[in-house]
């Protein structure tokens, strides 16, 4: 059940958008993207705005993603210690 008020929810959201997209008529559609290869990301966007803010989020995904993984170490040494 919960699964399709998630859908529902997703659903009423784009349709919201588009809705407000409409509406407004004219804007401004900013694009980017980060690959990681390795330790080396490649961050690429059409503005410089966009460009750091995708920094900051390949950032910010780096430190979650390690914190996951040094969770189970912490709480493993942590229980024996």
């Amino acid at each position: 059940m919960m699964i399709f008020v998630g859908i529902a929810i997703v659903f009423i959201g784009i349709i919201y958008l588009m809705y407000t997209s409409i509406k407004k008529g004219s804007g401004k559609v900013e694009g980017g993207g980060v690959v990681v290869i390795g330790p080396v990301p490649i961050v690429f966007g059409t503005s410089e705005k966009i460009t750091k803010l995708l920094i900051i989020l390949a950032i910010v995904l780096f430190i979650i993603v390690l914190s996951i993984e040094f969770i189970p170490f912490y709480l493993h040494s942590s229980i024996w210690s």
